[in-house]
């Protein structure tokens, strides 16, 4: 069932087999409707849990990345999108709401989502903005340090230009990209704290997604929007 504002969202309500036909639709409009190059497609595990976590420009981000991905995942999307009148899509997709004034419903869901070999993404930035991974939340860091899973990062590049809306949606055949980097997996020290681990979650993962960020513009020659306006 939808959900919406005020009802947190729990692992019973995800649809199982919504990625198995929207990660069809997003590779349409990743192909067909946009001009989209994704490169490193390979460095996606084949099976088992899979964080993909990705810089944030632009709106249609989440689509993108769901498209190009070799594999069905669930997206962490703001709850705004499941309360909109397309809201029942993002349902029948299997993608998983976050509501942005606490996050913890939708972490649990992504953790059970990880447990069952699953692919769960998330904006670590948690809004849209230049995309330069300079700043990043917490929840990529619990889910990674919670289950195990390797971390791919993923820059999704051409959504936004400088000068562009945040709400900017790229015009049909525009060129795109999304580029997946080899994954980062975490190594804690024999007797490390929860807080310890948490702390270089953080640091390995932000420091990995911002280099990350940075060779992907240097391959496809396409730069960040110069402002997060």
């Amino acid at each position: 069932m939808a959900q919406s504002r005020g009802q947190a969202v729990r692992p019973e309500d995800i649809y199982r087999w919504g990625p198995v036909w929207s990660r069809r639709v997003g590779w349409v409009l990743d192909h067909l409707w946009w001009n989209t190059t994704v490169l490193g497609a390979e460095n996606v595990p084949a099976e088992g849990p899979v964080i993909i976590a990705s810089n944030h420009t632009g709106i249609v981000d989440g689509p993108l990345l769901h498209g190009a991905l070799p594999r069905g995942s669930h997206v962490l999307v703001k709850q705004e999108f499941f309360d909109s009148k397309i809201g029942f899509l993002m349902t029948w997709a299997g993608q998983i709401p976050v509501d942005r004034t606490s996050g913890r419903a939708a972490l649990a869901v992504g953790k059970a989502m990880l447990d069952e070999g699953r692919v769960v993404g998330i904006f670590p930035e948690g809004t849209r903005g230049r995309g330069d991974a300079s700043e990043m939340r917490a929840g990529v860091a619990w889910l990674a340090v919670n289950t195990g899973a390797p971390i791919v990062p993923a820059a999704c590049l051409g959504t936004r230009r400088t000068g562009d809306p945040r709400s900017y949606v790229p015009r049909p055949r525009a060129k795109l990209h999304v580029a997946f980097g080899e994954p980062i997996r975490l190594h804690f020290p024999e007797g490390s704290s929860r807080r310890e681990k948490m702390a270089h979650a953080m640091s390995a993962i932000g420091a990995g997604l911002q280099a990350h960020v940075d060779q992907a513009q240097q391959v496809t020659g396409v730069r960040l929007p110069k402002s997060d306006l």
